[in-house]
């Protein structure tokens, strides 16, 4: 019964639950990312920079050998352009946040007691 405890205790802890819900909610804004990537940025920008460049086909390159340096090319320019949207997604929570955060607080209990202290001296 021992094992079976602490074992329980191990789940119950906050860090084993958080750690589920980080997980969950990453592989949630992942098809969130994903989905902006695939079907927002890459037809409005993506497609049409290849095109320009003549390189829309960049997939289906291949050697003699079978090699698909072509599909590696194209996954790494997808994670260049999901790295990049992320982010940018980051940069604007930030931005959020430092705006929340600039809120002055006034002076602390200790600072307003130390102050009239101070006052009360030089009186």
């Amino acid at each position: 019964m021992g094992m079976f405890k602490e074992f329980k205790d191990f789940i119950a802890k906050g860090n084993v639950m958080d750690l589920a819900v980080g997980v969950i909610i990453g592989g949630a804004f992942g098809a969130i990312v994903n989905s902006l990537v695939a079907d927002v940025i890459t037809p409005a920008l993506l497609n049409p920079a290849l095109k320009a460049a003549n390189i829309d086909k960049i997939e289906g390159l291949k050697t003699d050998g079978g090699i698909l340096y072509g599909k590696f090319i194209a996954a790494i320019i997808a994670f260049i352009v999901i790295a990049f949207v992320i982010f940018l997604l980051m940069k604007g929570l930030n931005s959020m946040k430092k705006k929340a955060e600039e809120a002055p607080a006034g002076p602390s209990t200790t600072d307003a007691l130390l102050m009239e202290i101070r006052d009360s001296l030089k009186k």
